[in-house]
């Protein structure tokens, strides 16, 4: 079976516990530290096997292939995509059940992830994303003080919550981006500076 890499931690003599996301469920498994191991990290993606164990509950990760992407040897897109992956690990972790939704959103994102700004590809999958568990809200009514929202620019808080700039004083984007962003899941109308800020947003966890 094939997942992503979203959690590493590291246990007694170099041993790991990988948390991978495949597109049937979220699995941990347990993985024996040896020279003859190729190097995993988190974000990768990978062929793997499951093997059960009569001496613990836990399953252990065995016969390992990386499948590597395209720009893999880009230390920049790298690091952005493996905090990427990071936050579903927070978001998933508790999680009883999973559709291949989750698995599939990483999948098309790792395709584009050096098409554009891998930023662009992140918001845009995160729109996705809160449009599927239905936390996205298109309407344009203030989070805080649920009032309608006049005016052009229109402010964002974490997950993405419409409210006024006045409400909460933070960066505002024009009415137009919003709707594109928000209708069309596309990043277009929006300049680097802005996409920056919704990226930190972003790191507040989805």
């Amino acid at each position: 079976m094939q997942g992503f890499i979203l959690n590493l931690n590291k246990v007694k003599d170099e041993d790991l516990i990988v948390t991978i996301l495949s597109a049937e469920s979220l699995d941990t498994l347990y993985r024996f530290y040896g020279a003859r191991h190729g190097v995993i990290n988190l974000g990768f993606k990978i062929d793997y096997e499951k093997e059960s164990s009569s001496k613990s509950a836990i399953y252990r990760l065995k016969d390992v292939i990386h499948i590597g992407f395209k720009w893999i040897n880009d230390y920049k897109l790298l690091r952005v995509w493996q905090d990427f992956c990071a936050l579903f690990y927070t978001h998933l972790k508790d999680a009883d059940e999973l559709d291949i939704f989750y698995f599939e959103l990483l999948q098309t994102a790792s395709i584009n992830w050096n098409r554009q700004n891998p930023k662009r590809v992140a918001i845009e999958s995160y729109i996705k994303l809160l449009e599927h568990e239905g936390r996205l809200h298109k309407e344009l009514e203030c989070f805080l003080c649920a009032t309608p929202i006049i005016g052009d620019e229109i402010s964002l808080i974490r997950a993405y919550l419409p409210t006024h700039k006045n409400c909460t004083h933070t960066f505002g984007i024009k009415k137009d981006a919003f709707e594109e962003l928000f209708e069309n899941k596309s990043t277009l109308f929006l300049n680097d500076y802005e996409i920056d800020r919704l990226w930190y947003l972003l790191l507040e966890g989805l």
